[in-house]
């Protein structure tokens, strides 16, 4: 190896991709561990990591080209040794001058005087935060000034973080392309309201309240069903980069706030909307019309008290058939349907505002190849049926779906371009059903999970690729939330 030309071991090198394997190749020579050290662009450390300011030098003097560090003190005890603190990352942004993507995570000894070292680092691209409990906005500001480079933000769990000059700040930078804020109580959806020119750039947005225990219950607020923020052109501001776009367990109103992007978004993509209060048929009219490009739609609805102007109330979820309509019309790429539909009772009709001749009225339109539906009582054996006939489906995945029989897998075994097939927790369909699955020889993965009348016998013959579960798994319960998705 001593006597290999140095331009073919670093193309050797870059061939290695596992950790493991790098660090024992850098043991064999000296030539190695140099070159190795010089082509390592990322590194992951923990509560293994020496805090020593000399060994923190010697890690950056190895690492001369690092662009990539993730500090990770996830299930640290203080029998692991210090923490990194200000010092040490002073250290890091000081010494390694190539660094782009930098992510902490339960660095509980970094506070904002540590956080503000990062400006020495003039090249930092993306910047991840997750439970970093002495971080405060003015950290935060601090690194928003300093870090112009900067144009991916991840905020998580971070509870001191409230005021939002940070945001405004890079607001009227304009160079974020990414911002992501999940779990941060001291910031409320309206506040984004205030990043103003910073919507023309950004690709990539997620705001996810931090929830309470009050989330899934009814309360005492009343919706008004025919509320249109989206009439109303109070807010000067437009996102047309925007592409992906996710709200989580937030409430519109009476705080017109962030509903108002649905409308704005031309660019968009995909689309995520989990338990957002206080939206209707109206936002999601406003945003078929404006996205005409959008392939991927996650629909997560839980039941909410709806009254009328004269006074009649009901109780369901957000969106009807008219939202359906909609994107049926205006929406042609999409692909992508995920419905998931929490505390409504499995019997139909119930508080689902869809129907299954809305909802066949969108699998019609649009060529959807990958569809999930879960708890959806509207949907039964004359909705597999169908289903069967449409051309591009490729993957379906149906969970709860108690109207679904033996009958329906008759009908989707025949489905032109079906290879993925998931049931969880659908009881009434049987060996005799899952048997027509195997009759067809179309599939080319089958997952089986909490099916009481399915047996493992009559699931291995279906296909190659089989998963099968008797029981109720961690992931199947976070499906059907009886615990928590995150």
């Amino acid at each position: 190896m001593e006597d290999l030309p140095e331009a073919l071991v670093t193309e050797i090198l870059k061939r290695i991709t596992r950790t493991s394997d790098l660090n024992s190749l850098s043991l064999v020579s000296k030539q190695l561990y140099k070159l190795e050290g010089n082509q390592r662009g990322a590194i992951r450390v923990g509560s293994g990591l020496c805090t020593a300011t000399e060994a923190l030098t010697s890690l950056c003097a190895r690492f001369t080209n690092l662009q990539k560090l993730e500090i990770d003190y996830s299930g640290w005890i203080p029998e692991h040794g210090n923490q990194l603190d200000n010092k040490g990352l002073f250290v890091f942004s000081s010494q390694c001058s190539s660094l782009i993507d930098l992510t902490l995570s339960f660095c509980s000894h970094i506070d904002d005087s540590g956080l503000g070292c990062l400006a020495h680092c003039k090249k930092l691209v993306s910047l991840r935060l997750n439970s970093t409990p002495q971080i405060t906005s003015v950290g935060l500001f601090s690194v928003a000034v300093g870090c112009i480079s900067l144009s991916a933000l991840h905020l998580i769990d971070c509870e001191k973080i409230d005021s939002v000059e940070w945001l405004e700040y890079l607001g009227r930078d304009g160079s974020l392309e990414e911002l992501v804020v999940k779990n941060c109580k001291g910031i409320n959806h309206h506040d984004f309201l205030k990043f103003g020119s910073g919507w023309m750039k950004l690709q990539k947005f997620e705001f996810e309240r931090k929830r309470d225990i009050y989330d899934f219950s009814l309360g005492c607020e009343y919706y008004d069903p025919s509320y249109n923020a989206h009439s109303m052109d109070i807010y000067d501001f437009c996102c047309e980069s925007l592409k992906n776009l996710r709200l989580a367990h937030i409430k519109t109103w009476p705080e017109i706030g962030l509903r108002v992007v649905l409308g704005k978004c031309k660019a968009l993509e995909n689309l995520w909307l989990e338990y957002v209060r206080a939206l209707n048929d109206n936002d999601m009219i406003a945003l078929s019309r404006s996205c005409s490009n959008l392939k991927s739609i996650s629909l997560w609805l839980n039941l909410q008290r709806h009254c009328s102007e004269d006074g009649y109330c009901e109780t369901r979820t957000s969106f009807t058939d008219n939202s359906l309509y909609a994107l049926a019309l205006n929406c042609p790429m999409l692909q992508i349907i995920d419905l998931r539909f929490t505390g409504c009772s499995r019997d139909w009709p119930s508080e689902i505002g869809f129907t299954q001749e809305g909802f066949l009225a969108l699998i019609r339109s649009c060529p959807i190849r990958v569809l999930v539906l879960n708890t959806a009582n509207f949907f039964d054996d004359k909705g597999m049926k169908a289903l069967s006939s449409s051309p591009h489906l490729e993957t379906l995945e149906l969970i709860l779906c108690h109207w679904v029989t033996d009958a329906g897998m008759r009908f989707i075994a025949h489905t032109p371009c079906l290879s993925n097939l998931t049931l969880r927790a659908c009881h009434k369909v049987t060996d005799v059903g899952v048997g027509e699955l195997g009759r067809a020889h179309k599939l080319e993965s089958l997952v089986i999970e909490h099916c009481g009348r399915v047996s493992l016998q009559a699931a291995q013959g279906v296909t190659k690729s089989v998963h099968y579960s008797s029981e109720c798994s961690e992931a199947l319960m976070k499906k059907i939330g009886l615990i928590d998705e995150y």
